[in-house]
């Protein structure tokens, strides 16, 4: 027993130098210097080839499957002369390359960061309706590459794009526009290189994305695989629904144009012998329907069909320059009236005169003959019943007023009309579409 106690206390210390020692040596362990070591291990000359595309799954010679998510930062502008939008985002790929698989240290090394991105083996992949792109470089370039001891690389990279987007404007501005964003490779076929979207949630949008005119109602991905003569290359899509946003357009455009053609519609309650007034209020909202029109037709493409925007602002158009014909025909009718006017009362002094001729000659007839005649002439002049509408109008005793009368129910309600027509109709069509 006596001997055993020195020696367990001798072991016990031994024990306690061994874990002090190794404490020592792994709080001396320069990481930063390790991963320069791994890197220079793994990437050195001689060692890893980027040109050189990694391996299938497990190792097969089958071909590199690259994962994409995409992270929207921004939706800047989407034009419609131009049939274009930009957008800002942060661009990912993730695959794996087992010629990069290194000692992690016990966990220590969670994985290894690179900037450059000509270091190791990189997809092939283009925008295939890109108009315009670039990097962002300030403050520094917002790139990178992480490395983890399994091989998996994930590189990740800030750009700002303008993309192509074909419009169809037939309902707008009541439409919807469907733009997209496609990814595919350049040089790699389907047999060396696939493409496929990371699973769960592949595209991620910011909140509260805030677009001038349109809404974000939804996006869709969706593979879209292009066969060409030099073979069959993996595509990705993303489809961005946007909705164009009516309340601006309500105000801007529509409420305007009704504005001035219900002013149009003054002419009718004015005096049909104030030229002047009724002359210069017809020309000025005509030319300044003709001015909206051309205001809205130069932020549009010119197109070949025709767009709902054209319906409204044609047929406000049509009602601002029928006020002005109306006024034309009104002055015709005044005109005519007074000449008929003049034509009547001549008749009448010609009568009376020769009925002052007649006079003495009646006198000799026989009385009771000649009551016997002006009664029957009575009886057959008497004026025929005319119903409610012919009623009401000959209340107006000149046919120029009765155009003007007219004009005042029946301008408002075909202007009516013609709103419901073409609000259903629009409507209902956006709804169909939509289905």
């Amino acid at each position: 027993m006596d001997i055993s106690r020195p020696s367990c206390a001798i072991l016990l210390l031994v024990a306690f130098c061994l874990l002090h020692l190794a404490t020592c040596m792994n709080a001396k362990i320069n990481f930063r210097e390790k991963e320069k070591q791994i890197l220079d291990q793994i990437l050195g000359p001689g060692r890893y080839d980027a040109r050189i595309r990694p391996s299938g799954i497990n190792g097969t010679d089958g071909p590199a499957v690259v994962n994409i998510n995409l992270f929207v930062r921004s939706i800047t502008t989407i034009s419609d002369i131009k049939m274009e939008y930009s957008v800002q985002l942060t661009f990912r790929e993730q695959w794996l390359d087992e010629r990069l698989k290194f000692n992690n240290l016990g966990g220590r090394l969670k994985y290894l960061t690179l900037t450059e991105a000509n270091r190791v083996w990189m997809p092939d992949l283009f925008f295939s309706n890109e108009k315009e792109g670039h990097f962002h470089n300030i403050i520094m370039p917002n790139v990178y590459i992480r490395i983890f001891p399994n091989g998996n690389v994930l590189y990740s990279i800030r750009i700002s794009l303008t993309l192509s987007c074909p419009m169809n404007l037939k309902l707008y501005p009541l439409d919807k526009q469907t733009c997209s964003l496609r990814m595919a490779s350049y040089g790699w076929t389907t047999d060396d290189l696939v493409f496929l979207w990371k699973e769960g949630d592949p595209v991620q949008v910011v909140k509260n994305l805030h677009l001038p005119r349109f809404t974000l109602e939804k996006f869709l991905t969706d593979y879209c695989n292009s066969k060409t003569n030099t073979g069959e290359y993996s595509c990705l899509k993303v489809d961005l629904l946007f909705k164009r946003e009516f309340s601006y357009y309500l105000i801007q455009i529509y409420i305007p144009c009704c504005m001035l053609v219900i002013v149009s519609w003054v002419s009718f309650w004015l005096d049909q012998g104030a030229v002047p007034a009724r002359v210069s209020l017809g020309v000025t909202t005509l030319l300044t329907m003709a001015t909206q029109s051309s205001g809205i037709n130069a932020s549009l493409p010119p197109v070949s069909y025709t767009k709902a925007i054209d319906v409204w602002t044609g047929v406000c158009l049509t009602f601002v320059f029928g006020a002005l014909l109306e006024f034309a025909l009104v002055n015709y009718a005044s005109r005519s009236d007074m000449h008929r006017e003049n034509m009547k009362k001549t008749r009448r002094e010609m009568e009376a005169a020769a009925s002052m001729d007649a006079a003495s000659d009646l006198l000799d007839t026989d009385s009771n003959t000649t009551f016997a005649m002006i009664r029957q002439c009575e009886i057959h002049m008497s004026p025929p019943r005319k119903n409610c509408c012919r009623l009401w109008i000959s209340k107006f005793p000149t046919r120029s007023k009765r155009i003007d009368v007219i004009s005042r129910i029946t301008f408002p309600l075909v202007f009516a009309l013609f709103n419901v027509i073409y609000w259903s109709t629009y409507l209902f069509r956006d709804e169909e579409e939509e289905k």
